[in-house]
């Protein structure tokens, strides 16, 4: 088979990578808070409750805007129950995921977590049963200094210092019938402008998420967030996108080619940011915010209901070998798409749907987890545009894709490219062409594959899928050479002149 050349050139910028694409999102869902990031009862917990050992994980994928607390969650969610002394804080049935919530872990312990982790707070206020004042009123909570009401219950929770929080989203997921207080877009987007102004008079700093279309085959797609950003006009800094996928007809080629649709909806998002901006004649416009994404499809149905238990095991994806090739084809989208795109989360970081699962006081790394720690330790820079020359394949659903799925950065005196072979079963050659810069040195190399497309770790055999080196890289003639294993995906650093 003909290799696969790609094309690289310092003047064919996209952006600058935005590190917040490579965030995450803890909801108080399933296990994802308790049994996942906080669990006092754990051998691994420290001091203030939080696992050791999954903190421990977590650091490794570099993690940035951290999404709280939903989510579906947030739109039945009232941020004072979450708030003072534990022990009179209110246990309360939590109605998007059918489960009791103790409100042990509210603003306050989020905040020390996110300080701890180097996290960026990314808060998500309550449009849904909540109103525009209770968000202006948490704001004021998270950043105002002493001296007025909810300032003042700040500092007797024990936080004099504010929480200086920066990002908030306007509500969740508002066009899904399935959210508490689903409205129609122009409802939506009244309440949405409404709470953006209260909350911009208590902070003029904020940048605000409306929320988008929370799925690309909603009826509502593009409509609603065309009347949503074409209302909120400049209130709005970012707008949502969602996107879950899945290889529901087990067939691994057609899922594997599922980045050109991922491509299409940004790209659909951003057209839409771009005519609001030209029939407004607005001096800024909004940029895209894909704060919910990832795989999940087995662990859906029945599986979301907790049957009104605390911390209840749902949706507890197990991840292989195909969706690990996925995951880094969302990431080789953002930051191909680098110029539009500047937020990114993950759902979710622990147990649920998550890269990390918890079973008693054992921890395991799921398949998806190596991608993203393989990307974001190699995240800033500019992203170029790939110039790739290789065979491609005809998908089912999406049409033709090139075999190699290709993103780069531009950094201090290196590059970084990342590349996924979507062969199922054949090795295949790729060639990196710097065409206007000296390559000196590999830097390192790094890939990840397995025996096959359903291969998986599991507690008993936890390094099934995992990262290694990758071997036999050579520079001939300048140009970086090597053989990517089938049902693989490497990243490559290269030092060059």
């Amino acid at each position: 088979m003909k290799p696969t050349n790609l094309y690289l050139h310092s003047a064919f910028q996209i952006a600058e990578v935005d590190s917040r694409i490579f965030g995450g999102f803890l909801e108080h869902m399933g296990r994802a808070v308790y049994e996942g990031v906080y669990e006092p009862g754990s051998k691994h917990a420290d001091e203030h409750g939080c696992r050791k050992d999954v903190l421990g994980a977590l650091r490794k994928l570099n993690m940035t805007a951290m999404r709280y607390p939903g989510g579906n969650f947030v739109s039945g969610y009232h941020w004072e129950d979450g708030v003072g002394p534990k022990e009179e804080r209110p246990t309360v049935r939590e109605l998007a995921w059918k489960s009791i919530e103790t409100n042990q872990f509210g603003t306050n312990e989020f905040m020390r977590l996110s300080q701890e982790m180097g996290w960026t707070p990314m808060m998500a206020v309550n449009l849904g049963t909540g109103t525009p004042e209770e968000a202006r009123n948490w704001v004021e909570y998270c950043n105002a200094t002493p001296g007025t009401k909810y300032a003042d219950l700040r500092v007797a929770h024990g936080c004099k210092k504010p929480h200086d929080v920066k990002l908030w989203c306007l509500g969740n997921e508002m066009d899904g019938p399935w959210q508490l207080g689903h409205v129609p877009a122009e409802h939506y987007a009244i309440r949405a402008q409404q709470a953006a102004k209260l909350m911009r008079d208590m902070d003029d700093s904020l940048e605000l998420v409306a929320a988008g279309s929370c799925a690309k085959d909603m009826p509502t797609y593009i409509d609603w967030d065309w009347k949503v950003m074409d209302y909120l006009g400049d209130w709005a800094d970012y707008i949502s996108l969602h996107r879950y996928v899945g290889n529901e007809a087990n067939n691994t080629a057609d899922y594997l080619a599922v980045t050109a649709s991922i491509d299409r909806q940004i790209e659909d998002m951003d057209a839409v940011c771009r005519a609001v901006q030209a029939r407004k004649r607005l001096k800024k416009r909004a940029y895209l915010c894909f704060d919910e994404w990832n795989v999940w499809y087995r662990a859906r149905g029945a599986d979301q209901n907790g049957k009104w238990k605390p911390a209840p095991h749902i949706l507890e994806e197990v991840y292989n070998l195909e969706d690990m090739i996925v995951v880094a084809g969302f990431l080789n989208s953002f930051i191909r798409h680098a110029d539009v795109v500047k937020i990114a989360n993950i759902a979710q970081i622990v147990n649920v749907i998550a890269p990390i699962m918890t079973e008693g006081d054992k921890m395991l790394i799921q398949s998806i987890f190596y991608p993203f720690m393989m990307m974001s330790s190699r995240r800033e820079g500019i992203a170029l545009r790939v110039g790739i020359d290789g065979p491609s394949y005809e998908s089912k659903s999406y049409g033709e894709v090139p075999l190699v799925d290709t993103s780069a950065i531009l950094g201090d005196g290196v590059m970084h490219v990342f590349a996924s072979n979507r062969s199922l079963d054949e090795k295949h050659r790729l060639r990196i062409h710097a065409l206007d810069k000296e390559i000196l040195s590999v830097e390192s190399a790094e890939v990840v594959t397995g025996p096959n497309a359903k291969a998986h770790n599991t507690f008993a055999k936890p390094n099934v899928v995992t990262a290694k080196p990758l071997k036999r890289v050579q520079i001939r003639d300048g140009v970086v050479q090597c053989s990517l294993p089938p049902m693989s995906f490497a990243a490559f650093t290269l030092r060059v002149k």
